[in-house]
């Protein structure tokens, strides 16, 4: 029975969720999975369409809300050409969702600047999903990392979180902190000094009642670790080139650095990756990276049977 209504509801932030909405998000994700594998069949939102609208390149995310969808029966309008669009002609973001909007039932967008989720959110009638705005927010990657912590570990409340990498730019860990505040994990960050996580961010979870650990050593904590969150630091977001070679393979974990580790760690990587994790670490049973990526489609199955009023799973 559901606890909550979703119906009709954009998600633009994980802000714009409380814990219980994330744990019930949670738990239909946990019955979509056999669905996701496709262990059982459903066509419960037959006769929706999505309008999956990309303004940034994506594989994962684009991917996995596509195969979210016809899971569930429901068909795709996929624009991740740009040029192929009135965009190239100096469209407007507003007037492109208008367009887009009065085409399918729900928006899903990928955008490089900040804000274009709220924005989309503003000028559509149907609901919005932001798959990624810039350096923001990308709420649901931070629902299928929880799902897959969750499923890992049994439990999110209390556990040791390092997050490492780019803790600036990036907008998976920008969501993913807040709502591991609301779950009570412990947090630490691992980042050089030009990379560490912006003051509003931390200010936020610290009003959340999180306290943060903050260093750039990750071999001084990571034998504490139960989940370690890798990013890339993500070179096609600094302003200065220059500023990007400073910092770039900084960080690279490899089966020498997880001796020190926990015998049950769980590492995790939004993907995609370039030299941050070797290759020799995805045979360990420390790698949960590949699950992660599959659990976009259970997690996105989830929200889309929500959003759109889906019954009998």
């Amino acid at each position: 029975m559901r606890i909550m209504n979703f119906y009709d509801k954009d998600i633009v932030s994980i802000r714009d969720l409380n814990r219980k909405q994330i744990e019930e998000i949670l738990e239909v994700s946990e019955r979509m999975v056999p669905y996701a594998m496709g262990d059982k069949r459903t066509k419960c939102l037959e006769g929706r369409i999505l309008g999956n609208l990309f303004f940034e390149p994506s594989t994962r995310t684009r991917l996995s809300f596509e195969s979210a969808a016809h899971r569930l029966g429901i068909d795709v309008i996929d624009v991740s050409e740009m040029s192929m669009t009135s965009i190239s002609k100096g469209e407007t973001l507003a007037d492109t969702i208008r367009m887009v909007d009065a085409y399918c039932d729900l928006i899903v967008l990928r955008h490089p600047h900040e804000g274009a989720a709220r924005l989309a959110a503003k000028f559509s009638i149907n609901p919005v999903v932001n798959a990624g705005d810039g350096a923001g927010s990308h709420p649901t990657q931070t629902l299928l990392d929880l799902f897959t912590i969750k499923r890992a570990k049994k439990k999110i409340d209390g556990l040791n979180i390092v997050l490492v990498g780019d803790l600036k730019y990036g907008r998976t860990v920008h969501s993913l902190i807040d709502a591991l505040a609301m779950f009570g994990a412990n947090l630490t960050f691992v980042a050089p000094e030009s990379l560490q996580m912006p003051d509003d961010n931390m200010k936020h979870v610290k009003e959340m009642g999180a306290n943060p650990a903050v260093t750039d050593d990750l071999t001084d904590v990571i034998r504490y670790a139960d989940v370690l969150y890798v990013t890339r630091i993500q070179k096609e977001r600094f302003p200065d080139p220059s500023e990007y070679n400073k910092v770039a393979g900084m960080y690279r974990i490899d089966n020498e650095m997880l001796r020190e580790a926990k015998s049950d760690l769980v590492v995790l990587h939004p993907l995609p990756r370039v030299d941050e994790i070797a290759p020799e670490v995805d045979g360990t049973p420390h790698a949960k990276y590949f699950e992660q990526a599959f659990n976009g489609i259970p997690v996105r199955m989830a929200l889309l049977y929500l959003i759109l009023g889906g019954e009998g799973i």
